[in-house]
């Protein structure tokens, strides 16, 4: 294909496909431990620390990735805080990520122009820099998943009976977090913070609604991942849109025919069966 002729766009299809991997199993995750908003939450808070990178004249992504990786720690600490509230941590660390994003953009003049590759994700904005780091963040998050698969099942479904039965829950608990930080800070230059947690999200919103059990939900939701990524990116070369947006259209549009096909499966059941 002659897009991929090009440098830019082997990067970015590289990165696409190891976020299309990451992301979407992460999601399984944590939309069984209901913390979805933790990914939308943890983007906007790696906003804050690409602001606060740009004003420092340090390098952005890894300004970025480094406090979406202590605002997932946060979060977990507060979640421990504020049991009987838990969506509570959620509101306060986004609250206060946008709110140091806003103030630390108003410190350096023209900052904001060259936030739209951060904002709704770039193709050409995939260095070799942020290709390193969103492939030791797969490789870290394939481990991390594989090695504490069991612990983890567990601990996603009854954190108080994986106690019980002699998982580290506090340890697991935070490790899963910096996990969750690595990610979103990672997927920034593909899909953008704004739409990270499409990404995240939506494949494993597509998997859990028509997978049998849990392993299938996870190959379905990473299966979906990578398509939409591909086919993301393809789209935003041909007819130069953001990718980000483009890849969560149709990450949209997928999500909305399998709701379609499964209610015309139960009615073409219900049927059968009167």
């Amino acid at each position: 294909m002659e897009m991929l002729g090009y440098e830019f766009m082997q990067r970015a299809f590289w990165a696409g496909g190891l976020i299309g991997i990451i992301g979407p199993l992460l999601g399984v995750y944590l939309m069984l431990r209901r913390q979805v908003l933790m990914a939308d939450t943890l983007s906007h808070v790696s906003l804050a620390g690409v602001a606060l990178g740009s004003v420092l004249h340090l390098n952005p992504a890894l300004s970025g990735f480094a406090v979406a990786v202590i605002g997932g720690l946060v979060i977990e600490q507060l979640r421990r805080s504020y049991r009987t509230y838990s969506e509570l941590p959620v509101a306060i660390i986004m609250t206060s990520g946008l709110a140091l994003a806003v103030v630390l953009m108003s410190l350096k003049q023209n900052l904001s122009k060259s936030f739209s590759s951060y904002l709704f994700g770039s193709i050409v904005a995939v260095s070799d820099t942020q290709l390193r780091i969103i492939a030791v963040v797969a490789a870290v998050g394939l481990v991390f998943f594989i090695v504490l698969r069991r612990p983890l099942y567990n601990l996603t479904f009854d954190e108080e009976t994986a106690a019980i039965g002699g998982v580290h829950v506090g340890l697991l608990s935070f490790s899963f977090a910096v996990l969750t930080g690595m990610t979103v800070a990672a997927a920034m230059p593909v899909v953008g913070v704004l739409l990270v947690s499409a990404l995240i999200v939506l494949p494993a919103s597509i998997a859990l609604r028509i997978a049998s059990g849990f392993t299938a939900a996870v190959l379905i939701a990473i299966g979906t991942g990578l398509i939409g990524v591909f086919s993301g990116l393809t789209a935003s070369y041909y007819i130069n849109t953001p990718p980000g947006g483009t890849i969560a259209l149709i990450l949209l549009v997928f999500l909305l025919m399998a709701i379609a096909i499964q209610k015309l499966i139960r009615r073409r059941n219900r049927k059968k069966h009167s």
